[in-house]
């Protein structure tokens, strides 16, 4: 009995050594990471990374800390690393297989927030989706189209597809073709389109508008007017000069071939 009653004082002792240390170690642990947080806050290069961006690093540092704090305590009281990382690796392989959908998405939100192929505000067409950048998450992008409908988006998919953004240069070009019959003057209709191009407003003089006869029917010219403008007013511009251009062909007498009646004469045999 008395036996028994030492090798429980014995055992109590070491264990009890080991979880005071452990608990030592658990809030100078919480201290630390604390402390390792407000430095990020005051570090001026990470001040200057994108809300966002900050935001998921913070998150993302932080459960790492605590997951080091959380192996170095379950050291320190004795339990098997072995067994401990053998039931982590399975918990993870089983959450990884069931969550493949979601771990991709965030890893492209991840990939989104670092590279930023688009920011919010950017106007841009991916996988079959076209709109403003509303909200980019950490696994969702949300798209609001030119008719006010939000879609929202994967990021995984918006990663591994080709993605337009409209939005990222200064300057865009408007392109618009016009039809015009072939016994219209060519230089006429030249001068005309060009004229009325330059007069449009929100037009950039520098590239040059571009006024020029690109392809040739059976019984029409086709001309191409091409303008520079700023991205954001893109849609103004464009739809101006589709008006001015035509009105001044239509000024001018310069006819569609579309809007002309063929009329074809059959000489009777009577």
């Amino acid at each position: 009995m008395n036996e028994f009653i030492s090798r429980c004082i014995e055992l109590s002792t070491k264990a009890g050594g080991k979880i005071i240390l452990a608990i030592v170690v658990l809030i100078v642990g919480f201290i630390a990471i604390r402390t390792v947080k407000k430095a990020l806050n005051k570090a001026d290069k990470f001040a200057k990374l994108d809300k966002t961006v900050q935001g998921f690093l913070k998150n993302l540092i932080t459960v790492l800390l605590y997951a080091i704090l959380l192996i170095s305590v379950i050291g320190i009281l004795g339990i098997p690393m072995t067994s401990v990382i053998a039931v982590l690796a399975s918990c993870g392989l089983a959450i990884g297989l069931s969550l493949q959908g979601a771990l991709s998405n965030f890893a492209g939100g991840l990939m989104i927030l670092i590279f930023k192929p688009f920011r919010v505000g950017d106007y841009i067409e991916a996988t079959g989706a076209e709109g403003t950048v509303r909200d980019i998450s950490i696994f969702y992008t949300s798209i609001i189209t030119v008719d006010n409908k939000r879609v929202t988006v994967p990021n995984g998919d918006l990663m591994n597809s080709n993605v337009t953004n409209f939005s990222c240069e200064e300057s865009r070009r408007i392109d618009l073709d016009f039809k015009i019959t072939n016994d219209c003057d060519n230089n006429l209709a030249k001068g005309v389109l060009l004229k009325a191009a330059e007069d449009t407003e929100g037009i950039q003089s520098e590239p040059a508008p571009f006024t020029r006869m690109t392809a040739v029917d059976d019984d029409m010219y086709i001309f191409t007017v091409r303008v520079w403008c700023e991205s954001g007013k893109y849609w103004d511009v464009y739809f101006d000069l589709l008006e001015n251009c035509s009105n001044a062909l239509a000024e001018n007498g310069i006819d569609d071939p579309e809007e002309r009646i063929a009329v074809r004469l059959v000489k009777s045999e009577d």
